[in-house]
This record gives C-alpha cells, structure tokens and sequence, in this order.
C-alpha cells in the first residue's frame, strides 16, 4: 500500500479549498409555521401543522446549488375541533397509518426580484406527486431570514377528501397553504 507523498496532500488540500463552502442552514420550528385554508360549505377553514422539518442548502450566489426539501407530519394537522382532527387521519382524508408524511423537494430556485423566488419542486401527499412552484419572500433581519409565500393546491390531485368528501361544493377543491419559515446561517442577500 503506497502512502501519500506531500505533493498529493497538497493537492489535495487546494481541491477542498476550491469547493464552494455552503453555510449550514438550520430552521428554527418555533418561530415557524406551515398552515392552510379551504372552505367547507361556503365558510373558511383554518388549520396548521405542528410538526415539520426542513433542509436548506442555499447561497442566494449560487442558486442553481440550491436544495430544499420539506417534511410535513400529516398526522400533527389541527383545524380547531378534536373530532374534524381525528377524521383527518383517516383513509379518505390524509390515510396517516398508510401515508403518515407529506414532502416536498425543489429542483429549480430561480431568482424573480430583490429578495423574490421561485422555487420548484415535487409535492407528494398520499403517494401521489405533482410539479408545484411556489414564489417565496425572502427578509434577512438579524442572524435570521425569514421566508413566507403562498400557493394554492387542489385536494383531489392528491386524494384528499375521497369517497363522498369529493364532492367539492361541500369542501373546496381548492386549498391555500401558507408558510412562514425562519432560517438560521442564509447568507447575505
């Protein structure tokens, strides 16, 4: 077994050195927040998720780098009442025993405006998946940036509400999700 010579160390050591370097991006969950809104017969309703997790791989300088993913525990869902909470985890709903996550995971960040992207990605809830962009805010303040947006999604492109919760003038089709996500270690903007 041959050992490394110092040239190769050397070598070596300029390659590392020559990577970009990406700062480690942490969420912060308590200042965070992912929610939503549909209407059932006409009249809004409000629910969150308590419990998710995000990995953030971002340098504003390099953004085709760029990687973000998302994992929503779908069974952490509240909308108010303990009994809607609990029909929420059931097959015609999110099925959690089968499909207890939600994920989402870019393949495109691009640029749209001083402190506006767009990022693109896969939504996959209830094992179906559909191509999302979502525009998203950027604002720095501190040691931490905040990222908020909004999009729209239709239930049933993902199985939400089947059986007889797909008839969309009891439930809207349409749902809006809502997010407020505070990051640690982005750099400058």
């Amino acid at each position: 077994m041959r050992t490394p010579t110092f040239s190769t160390a050397l070598a070596l050591a300029a390659l590392l050195a020559a990577l970009p370097v990406q700062a480690q991006q942490k969420l912060v969950p308590a200042q965070s927040e992912i929610a939503f809104l549909t209407r059932q017969m006409g009249v809004p309703v409000d629910g969150r998720f308590r419990r998710f997790d995000a990995q953030v791989t971002f340098d504003p300088k390099q953004l085709t780098a760029a990687r973000i993913s998302f994992t929503i525990d779908l069974g952490s869902a509240t909308i108010g009442t303990a009994e809607t909470e609990a029909e929420l985890l059931k097959p015609d709903w999110f099925d959690t025993k089968k499909f207890p996550q939600a994920t989402f995971t870019s393949t495109a960040v691009k640029q749209v405006g001083a402190g506006k992207l767009d990022v693109t990605g896969t939504l996959s809830i209830k094992g179906s998946s559909h191509p999302v962009t979502v525009p998203v805010l950027l604002a720095p303040s501190g040691t931490f940036t905040t990222a908020t947006g909004s999009f729209t999604l239709k239930r049933l492109d993902f199985r939400i509400g089947d059986g007889d919760w797909k008839d969309t003038s009891v439930v809207a089709n349409e749902v809006q999700v809502r997010f407020k996500l505070t990051l640690t270690g982005v750099a400058g903007l």
